[in-house]
């Protein structure tokens, strides 16, 4: 039996108390690897202004991979190896021990880290993680990073970003919606756009810097790219009827997206350079939501051409459609496993709609969440995590779950309802 958690207010050691999204871990994995997360040594002046070594500890525990040790337990608190006694840690059930430094200089910081097994009794990582001394958390998930690879062998994602949307409600039934973009524990939000129509399906480009999205602030919908580094916003559609759904292209150079401009919606790419589009689908049936397969050669996308909402898929080169989908009435919002191996649906059978994972090669469906009107997933870019929108309480908020289905948790908001999240891909 699975292990369940039901954490009230979770990662108190890092999480921001203005913080949009908190984190709330509802179930682990059986059997948590244990780990000792010693406080880094400061070798500078004052006190840091953040706990590098708790928000390490926050990230590797969100992941409900690891058991920390609470720092009240340690014996001893080393800083390098010639101080590690491994008697101490086995004492305390350890498998794994972290300790580091961290060396500020000037407008500068340097976490110098060394992880340890300790049945084995021997180190089997040394690096440093250098940053901005303003940065601190970014240096502190980048040692995450190293921490989580090294152990279990896949590259970890802490250092990435998310996009999400929030709806606040004002006065006389208006509201206000924002496009936010944060770090994956909830903190360093920042407002990327602001105002009273609706925002929708944000998606990242690959190079992690441009966005794009749809808003209604044009009277209609109408696809945007909007460049977070530099702040450029350019509109990239204006046809009638329907703009919807843009999904980035694996190299950066194309946008698909759902267009109505031609009568019934259908599937177009666009060259981002010369602004060309070329359209993918003819059909007189809805062909909405389009995502890539990894090689780019072709394109998974929702059609209700056979009575309810499929996954269908068409090869760019030669135009070919088949149908990916034939368990349940209802699959759509597919996004594809970064190794192509699976691909993430909205899927519903008899039940409610929840998030399953589609084996490609078998045609099997495998369910993995057990929330309520699920909708919208978003693939971690280490293949490890997906985060999705979804009910709780009568809210909306965004939740996460493994691709195995083992580790879940929600991110609740502290104002209105948040939806329509999107994982960024692997950042500089």
């Amino acid at each position: 039996m699975r292990v369940f958690l039901f954490i009230v207010v979770a990662l108190v050691l890092s999480s921001p108390v203005n913080a949009e999204l908190t984190i709330e871990i509802t179930q682990g994995v059986d059997n948590p690897t244990s780990i000792a997360i010693v406080p880094f040594g400061w070798q500078g002046s004052g006190i840091p202004k953040e706990d590098v070594s708790g928000i390490v500890q926050a990230d590797l525990f969100r992941t409900g991979q690891f058991a920390p040790v609470d720092r009240d337990d340690m014996l001893s608190s080393p800083q390098q190896q010639s101080e590690v006694y491994y008697r101490d840690w086995r004492a305390l059930g350890v498998d794994y021990l972290l300790v580091g430094r961290l060396i500020p200089s000037e407008n500068h910081m340097v976490a110098q880290f060394e992880l340890f097994d300790v049945y084995a009794e021997k180190r089997i990582l040394t690096g440093s993680q250098s940053g901005a001394i303003s940065d601190l958390r970014g240096v502190a998930h980048g040692v995450s990073d190293r921490v989580y690879e090294k152990i279990t062998g896949i590259r970890g994602a802490f250092s990435t970003r998310i996009l999400y949307v929030s709806a606040v409600k004002q006065a006389a039934g208006q509201f206000k919606f924002r496009l936010l973009q944060a770090d994956v524990d909830g903190a360093g939000e920042e407002v990327i756009l602001e105002q009273s129509q609706p925002i929708l399906t944000p998606s990242w480009a690959p190079d992690g810097e441009t966005i794009a999205y749809v808003s209604f602030e044009t009277t209609r919908p109408a696809i945007f790219m909007h460049n977070l580094r530099t702040g450029v916003r350019q509109q990239l559609t204006n046809f009638k009827g329907l703009n919807g759904a843009p999904a980035w292209s694996p190299d950066g150079r194309q946008l698909a997206m759902v267009l109505s401009k031609d009568g019934s919606p259908d599937i177009y790419v666009m060259d981002i350079a010369t602004r060309q589009l070329k359209r993918v689908t003819r059909h007189f049936a809805i062909d909405t939501e389009p995502s890539w397969m990894p090689d780019g050669k072709s394109i998974i996308y929702t059609s209700d051409r056979g009575g309810r909402p499929q996954i269908y898929q068409v090869t760019l080169a030669t135009g070919y459609e088949e149908r990916l989908t034939f368990e349940g009435s209802y699959n759509a919002r597919a996004r594809v496993v970064p190794d192509g191996s699976g691909i993430i649906i909205v899927h519903k059978g008899t039940g409610d709609y929840h998030i399953a994972l589609l084996n490609i090669d078998k045609g099997s469906i495998e369910v993995l969440t057990e929330t309520a009107l699920d909708e919208s997933p978003s693939i971690s870019p280490n293949g490890a995590m997906l985060l999705y929108a979804t009910k709780y309480q009568g809210k909306g908020i965004l939740a996460a779950v493994s691709l195995d289905g083992g580790v879940k948790f929600r991110l609740p908001s502290r104002f209105g309802d948040v939806r329509e999240p999107a994982w960024s891909p692997f950042l500089r």
